[in-house]
């Protein structure tokens, strides 16, 4: 274990934040979280600049080494203070984990999460069009998600954290679950996790 708390630059309403900070309590790992105010512009600013090029939360510190991008944090805490299960080290199963975390950036990122985008933070996307897409991505995971218990397998990988938070808080962007039974279960499997913690919620779209 890190004998120096691992920093953790977030803020409340991000998913993306809320992915690390979920995998730093299912891992255990001693965390601080420093709050960084997107609505004053705080990740935009010469020094969050420096960790972030990018000006984007989430960043870890962990003594020094600094990491950007919420993907690229899981695998390194995964591989740092997790076990194979978070992150497999054999070539199939690594690449399994892999496609869901370009899921994660990718057809997630432009479905659910835009979809929460619009209501939450008043982005300009096309209401229709991003929840549609969020609906084509749920059907396709409730359908793998019938046959086995977590994205991967039968145990948890950081695949389930990077997908968790935006499709728990679908509902915000008008994005119904109603239809996706193995969702709902898998939703609830990963919930009853020792160490986990939810993002707080915000009572818009579906959720008001």
């Amino acid at each position: 274990m890190s004998q120096h708390p691992v920093k953790l630059y977030t803020f409340p309403l991000s998913g993306h934040a809320h992915r690390v900070r979920l995998a730093l309590s299912l891992l255990q790992v001693p965390t601080e979280l420093i709050e960084v105010d997107l609505r004053k512009a705080e990740h935009k600013q010469p020094a969050f600049l420096q960790l972030n090029v990018f000006g984007q939360v989430p960043v870890i510190d962990d003594n020094g080494t600094v990491i950007a991008d919420s993907n690229a944090i899981l695998v390194y805490l995964a591989r740092k203070y997790g076990n194979s299960d978070w992150l497999p080290t054999d070539a199939a199963g690594e690449a399994a984990v892999q496609r869901w975390l370009s899921v994660a950036a990718g057809l997630l990122a432009f479905g659910p999460a835009a979809a929460r985008l619009v209501t939450v933070f008043g982005a300009g996307f096309n209401p229709d069009e991003v929840i549609g897409r969020a609906h084509n991505l749920l059907k396709v995971m409730d359908a793998e998600l019938a046959r086995r218990p977590f994205l991967i397998g039968a145990k948890p990988s950081i695949a389930d954290i990077a997908n968790y938070t935006y499709i728990a808080h679908a509902p915000e962007g008008n994005v119904a679950l109603d239809a996706y039974p193995h969702i709902h279960a898998w939703l609830r499997r990963i919930e009853a996790l020792p160490g986990f913690v939810a993002m707080q919620k915000t009572a818009v779209g579906l959720a008001a």
